[in-house]
């Protein structure tokens, strides 16, 4: 399986870190072909340019400045997200990354006006992700993230697309214990995910 690791953290000794790495090397032992794409690393600028928006949904052009990032999401089988939540969303890169990569043509098409899922190509999704706070207060709070990936992202997918959504809350009063169990977590998960045949 081709799988698209999608990492959004600028510290590199951060535990976000340990969980792009575990799900990294996970992905690897297990024989699947990873494209890791640390979004930090890589230097992505995730500000949609006036030059961007006015040309999005012109489908001739509007893939020219992304169209390195718009070839590696349309290759890959499998997406795999790796971020911390910060203010009950996704770091800024990761939400730039989605207004200038998922673009109609990409991610979704426009047919009659009604818009139709374009990433068929995406058969597996999974999302590892830690929380500041608890699961309790991230519910109260509707848990804005989550919706967005098992139900907005889950829409632009394949029909039987798998979703998980792994998530470590309440880091504020994490342990070593509490992230170590959570990285045991990920790594099991991931060895479940079906070998490339």
């Amino acid at each position: 399986m081709r799988a698209l690791v999608l990492y959004a953290h600028p510290d590199p000794g951060s535990f976000g870190a340990a969980v792009h790495e575990t799900v990294v090397s996970g992905l690897r032992r297990a024989g699947h072909e990873v494209d890791d794409c640390d979004l930090y690393a890589e230097g992505f600028d995730p500000v949609l340019s006036r030059e961007e928006r006015v040309g999005y949904h012109d489908l001739a052009s509007n893939q020219n400045h992304v169209a390195g990032y718009v070839e590696r999401l349309m290759r890959a089988e499998a997406l795999f997200l790796c971020f911390p939540v910060w203010n009950y969303g996704y770091p800024a890169i990761m939400k730039g990354y989605f207004d200038r990569v998922f673009l109609p043509g990409v991610s979704f098409k426009l047919v009659d006006g009604s818009i139709r899922p374009n990433l068929w190509n995406i058969r597996r999704l999974m999302t590892v992700t830690s929380y500041g706070g608890s699961r309790w207060r991230t519910f109260l709070m509707g848990d804005p993230p989550r919706r967005q990936i098992k139900r907005g992202l889950r829409a632009v997918c394949h029909p039987a697309a798998r979703v998980s959504y792994l998530a470590h809350y309440d880091m504020n009063r994490s342990t070593p214990q509490s992230r170590t169990a959570f990285l045991a977590r990920v790594e099991q998960e991931i060895a479940r995910i079906q070998k490339p045949v």
